[in-house]
């Protein structure tokens, strides 16, 4: 069933009451009057048959039973009021419409057997010698002290019908105007009953709409008052736990944004409840697309799905690591643990995925880099040691010999001290980048050229290399000189060493939209394309028994590449074999200004 509102419940039972009460009072109005109209009559024609019946008996008495009938019909036509006497026989003696030897025996008749009974007697019929609905009185008379007979009265009932057709007119008037006065009364006085519930009502939607500020107006209505004071008691609370659990969900979901691991929250049915922009990213997928929809169809690898697949049967916390292809390969730390409610039920796990490719990256370089250095260290050492064996062996006592052993010693110890320096540059280089200390000055790019040049023109000269330096003079470059000198020079020493006699090698400057640009460009050996990835690594050589052969650390370029890094730059290569390389150092325009 359709619904409705409380007026068209209200008004229509209230208006009905108020013409049920209308109805039922003119009815009860109009049988009482009738009854009491009735009750008149009677009494009224009781009250003639009383003033007539001295009279009847004096005529009775003489014996002139004539003039009995005569009198009948003389008071008749005065009293407006038909007289009947009638014997204890029932034979009518005297009548004042017809005449008594033409009427029949009334000794049967209602009015008559009562009055011959109880002394008066009374009745209402209709006449058939009249044709009209007649009220009967009869009172009886004695004669000598027995009961003689009947005097009886009648009047036609027709002006009682008329005066209550009269009574029920104009009660019908005054119940009509009655039932339209309460219906008026009654709809006002519903409007004001409902009123305040429609804007309760109103109210309320307002507030499932989650306009929870606005308050309810409190009627005067001490039920309907204290229902809008709870409603807006209730809105108040509801408005402050859903500012409570904003302000929590607003925190978890910045705490989950800002996280670097990747979170995930997993249903029993291996659905996706909810994930953050970290494990978004690490699984290459859509947010909004992977909520709602199974781990197989957001998850690409199979041993992942295994992983809260088990966490998610056995109820316990699942650890592993996993290696996604696909742009680039991530390691992933995989911990998958149970997820519960608030009353501490299960209802899934929890994956939390930690990127921990550059941690492996960084402890492979650890390692390669002890290993280097262990092995770069082990090469003069074994020789420092295997001539001082040779010295203690008896080769001390030849002097060509031990000048030659203490020579081989030498050089190793310049080998030791030159990667112990090395090392210990490129370390206070990282510390000072890391801390901020370096200190940055503008200064002509073209002059850290020119610089770098004169401190490698002796070696230069040594092998007939040639160097030329091209460039804006007027380009300006913020740099700390000294390491970017030393930067420059690293570069200009390894083309000068793999430069053949007659080669040239060029230094250059060139300003770009993203910065300037110092290039050294060789024409020696070149790089195969395979060496270009790890060149700038602590102790990767391409050619280690040539490296060694001239001189080489090993950390030249990985010296180069944190002098660049510290400047906010980069440092690129190109090359090919027997044609030569290009070295580049990118630095941005505004470097580090203060």
């Amino acid at each position: 069933m359709g619904r409705r509102r409380i007026l068209w419940q209200l008004y229509p039972s209230y208006l009905l009451i108020t013409l049920v009460a209308v109805v039922a009072i003119a009815w009860y109005g109009v049988r009482s009057q009738r009854e009491i109209f009735l009750s008149s009559t009677a009494a009224d024609l009781e009250s003639r048959a009383n003033l007539v019946l001295p009279h009847i008996q004096t005529l009775l008495d003489s014996g002139d039973t004539t003039a009995v009938d005569a009198l009948c019909k003389q008071l008749s036509r005065s009293a407006d009021t038909r007289m009947t006497v009638v014997l204890a026989s029932g034979v009518v003696l005297a009548d004042s419409d017809e005449a008594p030897q033409d009427m029949e025996n009334h000794g049967s008749r209602p009015e008559i057997v009562e009055a011959m009974r109880d002394g008066v007697g009374s009745s209402m019929r209709y006449s058939a010698t009249l044709q009209n609905t007649l009220m009967y009185v009869a009172l009886r008379f004695q004669s000598n002290g027995q009961p003689a007979g009947v005097i009886r009265t009648a009047v036609p009932v027709s002006f009682v019908a008329e005066a209550l057709r009269t009574l029920q007119t104009k009660m019908a008037a005054g119940g009509l105007a009655l039932a339209l006065l309460a219906a008026v009364v009654g709809w006002f006085v519903a409007r004001r009953i409902t009123r305040p519930i429609e804007d309760l009502k109103r109210g309320a939607e307002r507030f499932a709409s989650g306009d929870l500020n606005r308050r309810l107006a409190v009627p005067s209505s001490e039920e309907i008052g204290a229902l809008a004071e709870a409603m807006n008691g209730m809105a108040a609370q509801l408005n402050h736990r859903i500012d409570v659990i904003t302000k929590q969900r607003q925190e978890q979901e910045a705490v989950l944004t800002s996280m670097v691991e990747g979170v995930m929250a997993i249903d029993r049915d291996e659905r996706v409840i909810n994930l953050n922009d970290a494990a978004a990213r690490l699984l290459s997928i859509d947010p909004e697309k992977a909520r709602g929809r199974t781990v197989q169809e957001v998850i690409r690898n199979s041993r992942l799905q295994q992983v809260i697949a088990e966490s998610l049967a056995n109820r316990e916390t699942v650890q592993d690591e996993i290696t996604l292809t696909g742009k680039m390969e991530l390691l992933l730390q995989v911990s998958s643990g149970i997820l519960r409610d608030a009353g501490g039920r299960d209802i899934g796990v929890v994956v939390v995925l930690n990127d921990v490719t550059r941690v492996r990256k960084l402890e492979n370089l650890r390692r390669d880099f002890v290993a280097n250095v262990s092995h770069e260290l082990k090469t003069p050492i074994t020789s420092i040691k295997g001539s001082v064996e040779t010295l203690l062996d008896g080769a001390l006592d030849n002097s060509d010999d031990a000048r030659r052993f203490l020579e081989i010693t030498a050089r190793q110890t310049d080998r030791l001290h030159q990667i112990v320096e090395d090392l210990l540059s490129l370390s206070r280089i990282e510390t000072e980048a890391g801390s901020g200390d370096i200190e940055f000055e503008n200064t002509r790019a073209l002059s850290v050229l020119e610089d770098a040049a004169a401190n490698c023109e002796c070696n230069a000269s040594g092998k007939a290399v040639r160097i030329v330096i091209d460039g804006d003079d007027t380009l300006q470059v913020r740099v700390n000189r000294l390491l970017m000198e030393q930067a420059v020079v690293n570069l200009l020493d390894n083309a000068i060493k793999y430069s053949s006699a007659g080669s040239v090698v060029e230094l250059s400057t060139a300003e770009t939209a993203e910065g300037v640009v110092l290039a050294v460009r060789d024409e020696g050996c070149g790089i195969e394309s395979e060496h270009l990835p790890r060149l700038f690594e602590r102790f990767y050589r391409v050619d280690k028994a040539r490296s060694r052969e001239l001189g080489g650390t090993g950390l030249g370029l990985a010296i180069v590449k944190h002098i660049v890094l510290a400047h906010g730059g980069r440092v690129e290569v190109s090359s090919e074999p027997e044609v030569g390389s290009r070295f580049e150092i990118h630095l941005p325009k505004t470097g580090f200004a203060a």
